[in-house]
């Protein structure tokens, strides 16, 4: 196995692990892999720096893999803020009437649209069971400030 920093054309850095470089080569020129931020499938091998273990490497490799963690989670929050508001802009907030609406909407009862709410666990299980298509989204809670 082979740890590759790769990088889409969007400029995003990752790594991923491949059984070898030609495992590499054929999975992205079949589109196959793809940038976890944006989903671009033009991915390349990123030059990296063969590694060679000292201790001052070590702490050079933990202080860049600290950075990366923070820099990926900046990435997350910041899809999850596009997502969310996606949502706010084109879906219908019905509250906690959440698991209710989706199965009217499910069942032609109410007139097709994408709504937003909430639902507690066992109403979340109750739609999954009838098979109706819902998503749980990461929501980030709006300040007043």
């Amino acid at each position: 196995m082979i740890l590759f920093e790769l990088k889409c054309t969007n400029g995003h850095h990752f790594e991923a692990w491949f059984r070898d470089g030609s495992t590499f080569d054929r999975q992205a020129k079949g589109g196959k892999v793809e940038c976890p931020v944006c989903l671009d499938t033009s991915v390349i091998k990123a030059p990296m720096a063969p590694a060679v273990s000292t201790s001052s490497r070590k702490n050079s490799n933990k202080q860049q893999g600290e950075h990366r963690a923070k820099e990926v989670a900046r990435e997350i929050i910041k899809a999850v803020s596009k997502i969310q508001k996606h949502v706010e802009e084109n879906c219908d907030y019905v509250g906690d009437k959440f698991a209710e609406e989706a199965k009217a909407i499910h069942y032609g009862e109410a007139k097709e649209r994408g709504i937003y709410g909430e639902a507690t666990d066992q109403e979340a299980v109750e739609l999954f069971e009838e098979d109706i298509p819902v998503y749980k989204v990461p929501w980030n809670q709006r300040r007043d400030s």
